[in-house]
């Protein structure tokens, strides 16, 4: 199996789980926080939904500097500006990933203020800045649904709502 079609299943299966997820936001519970130095509920959404858009600083660059970075993302106005933005940014930046795999083993650097951090191959930083954050920031969230009584979706098997 190639590079490309390797990530590109991890890819659409993660993506949807986090879509499945993401659905789950209450509109009445965008402004919720389980601590006062804890994003809301709302701004955690957007947040995930916005993650896709690091697919394009690392698989179109080959270094990008934090100083550079999108901004965070702010606070949503409904589920259906989350559900939006994602969307479209899972939807761009699949469409991204049509990568040989030369080109997806080709190096990458984080850099802060021109100073290098660390190098992987775009392959490796995409699944850590895309996919493994996405999936850590997916764990904040059930949580903050589960605090409020909403019913958590199963996602690599069942949850204690859905078999």
């Amino acid at each position: 199996m190639a590079l490309k079609d390797a990530i590109l299943a991890e890819y659409d299966h993660e993506m949807a789980a986090t879509r499945k997820l993401l659905e789950r936001i209450p509109d009445d519970k965008l402004a919720w926080r389980p601590h006062d130095k804890s994003r809301t509920l709302g701004a955690l959404g957007l947040h995930i939904a916005s993650l896709p858009n690091w697919g394009e600083l690392i698989l179109e660059r080959f270094s990008v500097d934090l100083a550079a970075a999108p901004p965070t993302s702010g606070e949503p106005e409904s589920k259906t500006t989350i559900l939006a933005r994602f969307d479209e940014t899972r939807a761009r930046t699949r469409k991204l990933l049509e990568k040989t795999d030369a080109e997806l083993a080709a190096m990458w650097s984080l850099k802060r203020e021109g100073q290098e951090i660390f190098s992987l191959p775009k392959s490796a930083a995409f699944r850590t800045f895309v996919l493994s954050h996405i999936v850590h920031h997916r764990g904040q969230l059930s949580v903050y649904l589960r605090l409020n009584d909403i019913p958590v979706p199963a996602l690599y098997g069942p949850s204690a709502d859905e078999g």
